[in-house]
């Protein structure tokens, strides 16, 4: 036979193949899956609305699925290989919408990189006891995920009787009208349902290409970043069904992997050293702080801030405490990103923007606290692992989170994230200084560090309602519409209650010999100057200086209190002497080092902006691209 005629042959099978009994179930069946499961997973949200181009998409991938399967042998010395693919298939499909469609419904999110990093923490007692208390009846049939499972009893229903129903309908019909009507519909079923696939594959082409253009530019990121930088990208990728969200998650957490095992590394090196192999000098005990605290706030506006001339009261507390002359704001800060993660890993780190390598091959610096005596605390509302978080969580967390890297690096964690800031104060009451069985801080000097929710979108519940302060009518600003003026109205009212939390925590220290310092990560931009009808951030590289002032701008101050001021003038006098110095904060390890007068190996003088080597002429790149003083201070 000629390699012609093989060819022609091999392409009549298939076709065959593709309008075969056994094909078309296939598409029919996982296309109703599809569809049902897409459904049983869309949020409660207002408004909240299954993929735009889903009906199309699913479409064309199962038709090139269905097409590749039609491909495979038949059988293979009397072993059903073609069965056995498509049985595989069917097992794993519905499997993972069942997971799926569990997950939303116990956990609020579909299968994303936490849930996995959970399950791969998840010990076999705890799997016992999550079965027994999350898997019911009621679970498996009064909710959404019953529809998934009448798609699956319907399947095995056809598979076991379809044989036996086409025998009765034929028996029942006989030859009928009815009967021969149905003979002619299943003769011309094949044009029909290729000029139906062809309509769907035409209408849909576009988008489905596009789509699977991102699916492949966001498997081709290098780096955990690098996957949050793409979920930011548009057009936005949609992993629009189960397998490709367990693709995704699968991929996310082998790249969070390898930065881990980079940091690791770096992390047992230093846990190896003693304090002298690491330069971290004696005796600073007996004339440093007994407390240093870092509360890090979230997507704060610098220009909608009463400390720095915002004509809304909504500082008040911070306006008192700078009265006292005890608290100095300075004025030329910046970030040097305006994401969340990004900015942690160059402040968790010694690393800092320009240096060599990447933020994981170097030290972290509440690890070099602890190797030099001091007890870490850290509560976060934000960073705390959960089955529901985003990437963004899972980007920023996931080395903080760790077990060996959460233990080199804090004494004392908080286990749960809370909807109020303010709780933050009862758990560093309750782990801190509980009755019993921890260190008293009074008597070991400490690093406390509080992470914020602070001003994080959405504004509307980052303030409880019976403290809300400003409204939409407080707002004379006829270039805004009335939406817009109620967000503004929520923003400043995160920030006022943000100053009642902020003054909490000072007030929890003003008895110590302590040194506080306040800075969000990044800026927010609320309907500022250049872009009157934006709110939150644009995550460009191509950077504005709207944008640049708006979210890399940050507010920054000191607070120390009577006893640090009487223990420690020469710091106070570098505090005040500091305030007008451009600083960008991935150098804040080194300002906090120098502060606890931790002067090790790793501790770089020329980025503490309170040494007197300090570079005041260092360059300030946001996202390591544009520099910010060119833009914003060029003549």
């Amino acid at each position: 036979m000629s390699f012609g005629k093989r060819i022609i042959g091999i392409i009549k099978n298939t076709g065959k193949s593709l309008f075969s009994k056994d094909s078309l179930g296939f598409l029919v069946f996982m296309y109703a899956l599809g569809i049902v499961e897409s459904y049983a997973v869309l949020s409660n949200w207002k408004g909240a609305k299954v993929y735009g181009n889903l009906y199309y998409e699913l479409f064309l991938d199962l038709l090139v699925l269905t097409f590749l399967i039609a491909l495979v042998p038949k059988k293979i010395r009397k072993f059903p290989l073609r069965a056995t693919v498509r049985a595989i298939i069917y097992a794993i499909a519905y499997s993972l919408a069942i997971i799926d469609t569990f997950c939303m419904v116990q956990f609020g999110n579909t299968i994303s990189p936490s849930m996995l990093l959970l399950v791969g923490e998840t010990t076999g007692n705890e799997t016992t006891e999550f079965l027994s208390t999350y898997v019911n009846l009621d679970v498996m049939f009064t909710t959404k995920l019953g529809w998934v499972l009448l798609v699956l009893l319907v399947h095995i229903l056809w598979k076991c009787f379809r044989g036996k129903l086409r025998k009765l309908f034929t028996k029942l019909c006989g030859s009928s009208i009815v009967f021969r009507l149905s003979s002619y519909a299943y003769r011309l079923f094949p044009y029909a349902f290729s000029l139906f696939a062809l309509v769907l594959v035409t209408v849909g082409w576009s988008d489905t290409i596009t789509n699977k253009k991102c699916m492949v530019r966001h498997f081709n990121c290098q780096t955990v970043g690098d996957v949050e930088k793409d979920m930011n990208l548009r057009p936005m990728v949609v992993m629009y069904q189960p397998v490709y969200r367990l693709a995704d998650a699968v991929f996310t957490n082998r790249l969070v992997s390898l930065q881990l095992d980079r940091l690791k590394a770096e992390a047992e090196k230093v846990e190896r050293m003693t304090p002298e192999q690491l330069g971290i000098p004696q005796g600073i005990m007996e004339s440093k702080p007994s407390n240093i605290v870092l509360i890090i706030g979230e997507s704060y506006n610098k220009y909608h801030s009463q400390l720095y001339g915002y004509e809304k009261k909504n500082t008040p507390r911070q306006m008192k405490l700078q009265k006292t002359g005890r608290l100095v704001k300075y004025s030329d800060v910046m970030a040097p990103w305006n994401l969340t993660s990004f900015v942690f890993k160059h402040l968790m780190t010694t690393y800092t923007v320009g240096d060599k390598g990447d933020w994981c091959d170097y030290p972290l610096f509440c690890q070099l606290f602890r190797k030099a005596g001091y007890q870490v605390n850290f509560l976060t509302n934000q960073f705390l692992p959960h089955a529901k978080d985003a990437i963004f969580d899972v980007s920023g967390g996931f080395f903080i989170n760790d077990e060996m890297l959460s233990k080199v690096q804090f004494d004392i964690r908080n286990e749960q994230t809370h909807l109020w800031d303010e709780d933050l104060l009862k758990d560093y009451a309750r782990l801190v200084a509980p009755p019993e069985g921890f260190v008293d801080t009074a008597s070991v000097p400490s690093l406390t560090i509080f992470h914020l929710m602070g001003q994080h979108v959405n504004y509307r519940i980052r303030c409880p309602k019976q403290k809300m302060k400003f409204f939409a009518e407080d707002y004379d600003c006829p270039e805004n519409s009335q939406k817009e003026k109620k967000n503004i109205a929520f923003y400043d009212c995160a920030v006022w209650y943000n100053d009642s939390v902020v003054g909490a925590i000072v007030d929890k220290f003003k008895n110590d010999d302590a040194v506080i310092i306040y800075f969000p990560d990044h800026g927010d931009e609320v309907y500022g100057p250049g872009s009157l009808h934006h709110c939150g951030r644009n995550h460009t590289t191509n950077i504005t200086k709207n944008i640049a002032q708006q979210e890399y701008e940050i507010p920054m101050w000191f607070y120390w209190t009577k006893k640090y001021a009487k223990r420690h003038p020469d710091v106070v006098v570098s505090i005040k002497k500091a305030k007008n110095k451009p600083f960008m904060t991935d150098a804040m390890s080194h300002l906090v080092l120098g502060l606890a007068g931790i002067k090790c190996k790793a501790y770089r003088p020329e980025l503490d902006l309170l040494s007197p080597q300090y570079n005041e002429k260092r360059q300030r790149l946001m996202q390591h691209l544009v520099d910010y003083d060119e833009l914003v201070k060029k003549k």
